[in-house]
């Protein structure tokens, strides 16, 4: 998922997909594990989403600090 259509959710839309994104890494990682996983790649994106998502709730999170 882009950066761009994440900033279009809501925070509680952003965690809520945090939550999903991190069952999903779960989920890949133990696939991974017993090598059933069929796109390792998949793995590096998840990981770069939620990364995603909390870059995103921290600066909603700054600017409301700030104002």
């Amino acid at each position: 998922m882009k950066a761009n259509e994440l900033k279009k959710l809501t925070t509680e839309q952003l965690e809520k997909r945090e939550k999903e994104l991190k069952s999903e890494l779960f989920n890949l990682r133990f696939q991974h594990a017993t090598g059933q996983l069929t796109n390792p790649q998949r793995i590096k994106e998840c990981k770069r989403d939620i990364a995603r998502v909390k870059t995103i709730i921290c600066e909603r999170e700054l600017m409301a600090r700030a104002e």
